[in-house]
């Protein structure tokens, strides 16, 4: 299923994919995370048939805490 890059080539395979309250709008930078997985599948939630990256628990905690802290302005 995932491969050894940490990618998944068509993100349909895997289930329980699932949008944050905080998308919205027509920004169009929406991300889905799936649950369920021994690591955080994320893909874009425009192309739900294209591919998906595969983070580690840790890491996918790391990020979503330096997004929270401002760390990448927008």
């Amino acid at each position: 299923m995932v491969s050894s890059d940490r990618s998944v080539p068509d993100s349909n395979i895997l289930g329980g994919w699932y949008k944050s309250r905080h998308s919205g709008g027509n920004q169009g930078e929406c991300l889905e995370v799936a649950r369920g997985y021994a690591g955080v599948p994320v893909r874009d939630s425009k192309a739900t048939n294209g591919p998906a990256l595969v983070f580690s628990v840790p890491g996918w905690s790391t990020f979503v805490d330096a997004v929270k802290d401002g760390h990448f302005p927008g």
